[in-house]
């Protein structure tokens, strides 16, 4: 149907890269993929070995895959990420980030220079995988506080609380809100009631540790997840909060009376069954915190673990 020379073109005119790997990693052959605009020109590997060209780990999982693949002799569809940094041998020409690849690799039914091998095609997916993070992004995050939303929050407190279940890890929750947010808005407008929750926003994410997560429960309601830290541990946390907090209120020349926030501590019990749980308890000790005059951490008491993970 086609001579060799045509079949030759019709092989470097592939979209994306396609190599013959062997089962030891070696580039028996690399076709396609000559657009510099998504792609490095990887002919310079042929004849070299991935553990040569690719650095470790990354060489390893490659390899392992390849074993899969001969193992299954079924398709197998995975997704990676390489740069130029993590490949020797390339030419300067190519796309200066890392790339996001779909590799489909399949076994081959013959062996080539004596070895098991499989096809690996490399298709260019970076903009449909930076669109899927800002797509989860959306899904995750409050809008106007860039805070994790309420569906995250409850997905994280759904995973701790499961984890302390079965390794007693010690993980503690702060709820909070903001002091008369109702007078904030009645004396000094909705937009300044949304600049003090922004600004409460900032100071969670500018002063947690890499372990919390903060998200916007609703309205000026916050919620902040501490795994890995007892009660004891989170109250000078939530504390340096609390002060922060009502420095930077103040800095908006809000009104001492709706420049602090009122919150709720708990640690997770033996006793809690389910997130509500664990929730009603933090709230119940915000309700005290209003209670006894607002601008204050108040700790809420709960029966202590005594039994064993």
């Amino acid at each position: 149907m086609f001579s060799l020379s045509q079949t030759l073109s019709i092989f470097a005119a592939l979209p994306d890269p396609v190599f013959i790997l062997t089962r030891s990693g070696r580039y028996a052959a690399v076709l396609g993929g000559a657009d510099s605009r998504y792609y490095h020109d990887g002919t310079a590997l042929i004849g070299q070995y991935i553990s040569q060209v690719i650095q470790h780990p990354k060489c390893e999982w490659f390899l392992g895959q390849i074993a899969q693949a001969l193992l299954s002799r079924r398709l197998c569809v995975v997704e990676y990420s390489l740069g130029s940094n993590d490949v020797k041998g390339l030419t300067d020409h190519g796309p200066a980030e890392p790339i996001w690849f779909e590799g489909r690799i399949q076994a081959l039914d013959f062996q080539v220079d004596g070895e098991d091998a499989v096809v690996w095609v490399a298709s260019n997916i970076t903009r449909r995988h930076h669109l899927e993070l800002e797509l989860r992004e959306r899904c995750e995050r409050d809008p106007l506080t860039r805070l994790y939303n309420r569906r995250k929050l409850l997905q994280l407190l759904t995973e701790n609380l499961a984890r302390f279940q079965r390794y007693r890890t010690p993980t503690s929750i702060l709820i909070f809100d903001l002091d008369n947010l109702k007078k904030l808005n009645d004396s000094s407008g909705h937009l300044m009631g949304d600049k003090a929750i922004v600004t409460l926003g900032e100071v969670c994410l500018a002063g947690l540790r890499a372990q919390d997560s903060a998200s916007r429960y609703g309205g000026d309601e916050f919620v902040i997840l501490m795994p890995h830290t007892a009660a004891e541990q989170a109250q000078p946390i939530a504390e340096r909060l609390r002060n922060e907090c009502a420095r930077r209120l103040r800095a908006l020349g809000i009104a001492a009376e709706c420049a602090s926030i009122s919150g709720g501590l708990s640690e997770f019990q033996c006793s809690d069954t389910d997130i509500d749980a664990v929730v009603s308890r933090a709230d119940g000790a915000l309700y005290q915190a209003k209670a006894q005059g607002r601008n204050r951490i108040v700790l809420a008491k709960g029966p202590e673990c005594t039994e064993s993970p």
